[in-house]
């Protein structure tokens, strides 16, 4: 008798995260409903309130599963930044460091990752949702990216450093969105889905601005 294999069964919480996280990113948070997303998972709508409750909550859990992973990887650059320097860290690398996990590697082209950034876009660019989440799930990371801004750059002042920050992030945020502006702009010399060489022109821009202060 041949034995036979038995698949192994679909994490149906991950199922609906990913639901919810592609849901939400093509049709924002109110376009959104609870019964849209269990339908799109695969599972009855009762098993999303029992483990995530409301749409809020599953929004929250959404932008928190993979920011905790983002924000451990800029965390370990920046500490590799600061540890491998006996002077003071340059502007780029504590840029390349904010940087580097969200734009490089093979995850920023899988499909997930995808969503997520345009969830990020969507949020970073509402004034509902911008201020309250982006603080509650980033905060602390800017923070330390900021100190390391202000040893890199001494005498720079804080309003200066922070408006650079503003700059860099919405740059970021833009480029999460991938519209597709740039590819027409540029008649296909640029395209939006091209993270790696968004991430080094961001770099070398955005270095130069926080370096214009010390002029």
């Amino acid at each position: 008798m041949t034995g036979t294999r038995i698949k192994p069964r679909p994490d149906r919480r991950t199922a609906i995260l990913d639901a919810a996280e592609e849901q939400f990113a093509r049709h924002g948070y109110d376009g959104v409903t609870l019964r849209a997303i269990a339908k799109h998972a695969g599972v009855d709508v009762a098993l999303s309130n029992y483990y995530f409750g409301p749409k809020r909550d599953l929004f929250d859990a959404v932008l928190v599963r993979r920011a905790e992973i983002l924000n451990e990887m800029r965390l370990n650059q920046l500490d590799e930044c600061l540890a491998g320097s006996d002077q003071l860290p340059s502007v780029e690398a504590i840029i390349r460091a904010y940087l580097r996990p969200l734009l490089t590697g093979d995850h920023v082209q899988e499909e997930g990752w995808k969503n997520y950034y345009a969830l990020i876009a969507y949020v970073n660019n509402s004034p509902e949702w911008g201020g309250q989440l982006m603080t509650q799930f980033f905060d602390p990371l800017v923070d330390r990216f900021m100190d390391a801004f202000r040893l890199a750059l001494p005498g720079i002042e804080d309003r200066d450093l922070y408006w650079a920050y503003h700059c860099l992030s919405g740059a970021l945020t833009l480029t999460f969105a991938q519209t597709g502006r740039i590819d027409h702009l540029s008649g296909g010399l640029c395209r939006s889905n091209d993270l790696a060489d968004a991430y080094e022109h961001m770099v070398k821009f955005t270095a130069a601005g926080f370096e214009s202060f010390r002029q």
